[in-house]
């Protein structure tokens, strides 16, 4: 056994919940082996580097073992080699403006001074 389905193995390693949004994140774009975009049913291998998109960060994870079957978690850790770089600190993310819940549309003034914060 030296090859896998993309969307099982990234499901058996606990990336994703469930098979189906491993599948899922595959039809989207969202998954990429050694930088190409990846169907479903892409087989994987050993040394191969798997990128998925999550919650607007990518996830790098190096294929080490092919591993089929969810396990637990150490077990499912020795199948790949974490190389994601650490995420920056939430002080150095840019602030995202939010509008109150039922605060409806943004006026002309209050939109003239959203751009001009944003600096558009």
């Amino acid at each position: 056994m030296e090859k896998a389905r993309v969307d099982s193995w990234i499901w058996a390693v606990r990336i994703t919940k469930t098979r189906s949004a491993a599948t899922a994140a595959c039809k989207a774009g969202h998954v990429r082996v050694n930088g190409e975009r990846a169907k479903a049913a892409q087989p994987i291998g050993p040394g191969d580097e798997v990128r998925v998109r999550q919650n607007g960060f990518d996830r790098i994870v190096v294929v080490r073992g092919i591993i089929l079957k969810r396990t637990s978690a150490p077990e499912a850790a020795k199948h790949f080699e974490d190389k994601t770089p650490p995420r920056p600190p939430r002080e150095e993310a840019g602030f995202v403006p939010q509008r109150d819940r039922g605060a409806g549309r943004p006026s002309k003034r209050e939109r003239r001074d959203l751009e001009k914060l944003r600096g558009y």
